[in-house]
């Protein structure tokens, strides 16, 4: 009989065992991992999950005041939102907003961030100076802001020592500039920090890819819209996002301090609307009904920027 002997240099072959689930000091790890996280977990179920289950919960309510007695209203808050023309105006102004002040913002924080991630002369001063609007309280930007636009302020004395006085106007107190002005007050208090971030996100990028595209004979625009945009377009929808969320549920405290809403509703957001019927009109059924609309508008931009800014390689 002939005998089979293994191949010299060749190992036997041997059945795999299946993967099973980890154990021994691996699965300890993993289950310690857990635990440490649990106590956030908790923290943002009860502060996060829990508010907004109170909207919708609140939006079915009629309740007349924080001590006044509660009744189910289903569905009644959202028939008066719908047929509310207030609400109408607070939704055209809120989309005038987003419309001018978000592409203005992002587009012009881009371009700042790449000029200062190319290192000019005192880059490290000019990135500080771009965080200064950031460490101003509200209140302190919508005194200046109120110094500047009133009619006897900076701008009206400007305009007049140029000879253009017939221009000047009450900025704050005309239906035609009054939301105007509480939008580049959103520019200029994101656009600083915004560009930092940009600068930041750019300063990681290779510099041989800048380098190889100007050997290319790519000038600065081509290279920083057509090399380095498409390597940071994720980050880009990223950052987006947080400006999006900021000015949509921020610029309430720009409202009430600079405008009150007014000339009229010329100048009304959603979001200020929810205080406003919460805490002046004492509605809160009402005023959350608007904070669900105000919900349901977020998560619509998140998504739509979200795949507007998404990695199409």
């Amino acid at each position: 009989m002939t005998m089979l002997s293994p191949t010299p240099g060749r190992a036997a072959a041997r059945p795999v065992a299946p993967a099973g689930p980890p154990s021994g000091p691996r699965r300890r790890k993993q289950q310690g991992g857990t635990v440490l996280a649990v106590p956030a977990l908790v923290w943002y179920l009860v502060f996060m999950v829990g508010p907004m289950i109170a909207i919708f919960v609140i939006a079915a309510l009629r309740w007349p005041g924080m001590l006044q007695p509660v009744s189910f209203a289903g569905f009644d808050n959202f028939r008066t939102v719908w047929d509310d023309p207030v609400f109408w105006d607070s939704v055209r102004n809120t989309v005038v907003q987003m419309v001018v002040a978000l592409p203005i913002m992002i587009v012009c924080a881009y371009m700042l961030g790449y000029y200062v991630a190319q290192k000019p002369p005192g880059h490290r001063v000019i990135r500080y100076l771009l965080f200064i609007p950031g460490l101003i309280s509200t209140p302190a930007k919508a005194m200046v802001f109120y110094a500047a636009l009133s009619p006897d302020g900076l701008v009206n004395g400007a305009l007049k020592a140029v000879g253009l006085g017939s221009v000047t106007d009450a900025w704050l107190a005309s239906p035609s500039t009054a939301l105007l002005a509480i939008i580049v007050l959103d520019v200029w208090s994101g656009i600083g920090f915004t560009a930092v971030l940009f600068a930041a996100r750019l300063g990681s990028v290779p510099e041989e890819v800048g380098e190889a595209a100007q050997l290319d004979g790519a000038g600065h625009w081509r290279t920083m819209w057509g090399i380095h945009f498409p390597i940071i377009r994720d980050y880009v929808g990223v950052v987006t996002m947080l400006q999006f969320l900021w000015t949509l549920f921020g610029s309430a405290q720009q409202v009430l301090l600079l405008t009150q809403g007014g000339p009229g509703t010329s100048s009304t957001t959603l979001s200020f609307l929810v205080y406003q019927k919460a805490f002046i009109a004492a509605d809160l059924g009402y005023s959350q009904a608007v904070g669900v609309v105000l919900f349901l508008v977020g998560l619509v931009g998140l998504l739509s920027i979200r795949r507007v800014f998404r990695q199409n390689y």
